[in-house]
């Protein structure tokens, strides 16, 4: 989502009025994407779910199955602005490498669609959804389920209910840009 008639530099990642915010929690093994519509101080379910990988495939391929998951969940929802979970460094470098990787992929994707992406720390997501910056997944999930009634059935499992908070956190973040 582009604007050229504004001097806010993060104008990009403001939603309009009534828009489609796609939300990404990142992982090699499993990514989970939500898609939420905003309208006003409204927030309606769209969409969720999780793409994933076979872990024992080689690197190239669970990439590409990133980037190709993703972009069917774009070319299917169209959104106007799109937001990431920070990377959480982990202990094990291995790990953190496999994530930055995937998290790198997704990116490019998005910014092959030429979405602005807002990138948010796990600790503000569950701050800004749940209250407190040390929520569990439980409480991560129970959470969205109230602020988005419509997913109170979805079975895609606690990374698509990450994704939907992280999509939730650009709605209210967004806006105080």
């Amino acid at each position: 989502m582009r604007s050229g008639s504004s001097n806010n530099p993060h104008s990009s990642l403001i939603p309009h009025r009534s828009s489609i915010i796609l939300g990404v929690d990142p992982g090699l093994q499993r990514t989970g994407w939500g898609v939420i519509s905003v309208s006003g101080n409204q927030l309606s379910f769209v969409a969720a779910g999780i793409i994933a990988t076979k872990p024992d495939a080689p690197s190239t391929t669970r990439l590409k199955t990133l980037h190709d998951g993703l972009q069917e969940v774009i070319l299917a929802h169209r959104p106007a602005a799109a937001a990431m979970e920070e990377t959480f460094v982990n202990k094990n470098s291995a790990s953190s490498l496999k994530l930055g990787q995937a998290r790198g992929a997704l990116l490019l994707t998005l910014a092959l669609h030429d979405l602005a992406v807002a990138e948010y720390a796990a600790n503000l997501v569950k701050k800004s959804v749940v209250g407190t910056g040390h929520a569990e997944k439980e409480q991560i999930a129970a959470m969205v389920r109230v602020l988005l009634p419509g997913c109170r059935n979805l079975e895609a499992g606690a990374d698509a209910m990450d994704a939907l908070a992280v999509a939730i956190t650009h709605a209210h973040h967004a806006k105080q840009l």
